[in-house]
């Protein structure tokens, strides 16, 4: 598909619309299978070094409290995903170079492997670090790495970070081919309905994700933080059932383009509508990442407004979640990593 063709299938409404999503699904369905991959979620950490101006737990904000959960806790967690056949887990956390936490996180990543017998799939979300921490922490056992690039435009990105060296359009960018050079099945995605952004932002979005050749994508709504600059421009904003339905034209629209990659029903989905990552199912996508945070720490984790919260167990809660993705007419497949079709010409994946 061009860019043309992409950016018409984005508005389309009505039975063009059923029909992009029924045509997702079989492609997916065909290339990669029914089987949907759970990766465990573990916030490890709210603090921040970066000042994004649309997230919740940018580092200036003096509304948050700020955690870093303990090895213990982090242990525990990845245990409870081996232990209910998760097949991977995700560390993901807002973004900190310091030394103690670099090194805190690899000597998670070896305790996690030994523990497990290596058979735990572990993904990192921490944002952009030097390539040497990147190097150990994938020589530790991580093999994963998912670094959002949030908007493909550069002169958008500008707008909704802050005009430093720090967060240039460039740099992130750059940790993303420093991923790549160490071997990581990598990661990305980007944040869809922002103030100022335009269908046609969206359709290079799709493309530069292609063009990048990265195996595995997290995209949803943006939803706005009231603790955060660019809610001032909340008024310009299209309506949240807007927003998801443009998410979802999105991830079928993509799973067309790149058939063979791994594509997150995201919780931002789920934030709006309770059946979000089910419909995210139906349009293509194929992974889903349940929160496991210890709940010390996941009602401190607010990138965003009205983040689902769980208060039902840890069984009843993957009983649920197993019903929604057979209503979905897919399968979890437990006990896997889920490594994508698309990296494994060139990606070291399990046997």
């Amino acid at each position: 598909m061009n860019r043309a063709e992409l950016h018409r299938l984005l508005r389309c409404t009505g039975e063009e619309e059923e029909l992009l999503y029924k045509k997702a699904a079989e492609v997916r369905n065909s290339v990669t299978g029914n089987a949907v991959y759970l990766r465990g979620l573990i916030e490890v950490s709210n603090a921040c070094g970066k000042n994004c101006l649309y997230c919740g737990i940018r580092s200036g904000n003096g509304k948050v409290q700020r955690y870093l959960l303990d090895d213990r806790q982090i242990l525990e967690s990845a245990l409870f995903a081996y232990k209910n056949r998760y097949g991977s887990i995700v560390l993901q956390g807002g973004e900190n170079q310091s030394p103690l936490f670099t090194g805190k996180i690899d000597r998670l990543i070896r305790e996690i492997k030994q523990q497990t017998d290596g058979r735990l799939g572990i993904t990192l979300s921490l944002g952009e670090q030097h390539e040497e921490t990147y190097r150990q922490w994938f020589e530790s056992g991580a093999h994963r790495y998912l670094l959002r690039i949030e908007t493909s435009n550069p002169e958008l990105y500008a707008r909704i970070h802050p005009d430093d060296a720090e967060h240039s359009f460039r740099k992130r960018l750059a940790c993303l081919e420093s991923l790549q050079r160490c071997g990581y099945q990598t990661g990305s995605g980007v944040m869809i309905g922002l103030p100022f952004q335009t269908t046609e932002d969206l359709a290079n979005d799709l493309l530069f994700l292609k063009e990048r050749d990265v195996d595995m994508v997290g995209m949803g709504p943006y939803l706005e933080h009231p603790d955060t600059p660019l809610y001032a421009y909340r008024e310009q904003l299209l309506p949240q059932r807007e927003r998801l339905r443009l998410a979802l034209h999105a991830i079928a629209c993509l799973r067309l383009l790149v058939p063979d990659l791994n594509i997150a029903a995201t919780t931002a989905l789920q934030a709006i509508d309770p059946q979000g990552r089910e419909q995210a199912l139906k349009a293509g996508a194929n992974v889903i990442m349940p929160n496991i945070t210890p709940a010390a720490g996941r009602s401190h984790y607010k990138l965003y407004q009205n983040k689902p919260d769980y208060e039902e167990g840890a069984a009843e809660m993957l009983q649920k979640l197993e019903t929604g993705v057979r209503e979905a007419g897919c399968r979890i497949a437990f006990d896997q990593w889920g490594d994508p079709q698309h990296g494994k010409d060139r990606k070291t994946v399990r046997p």
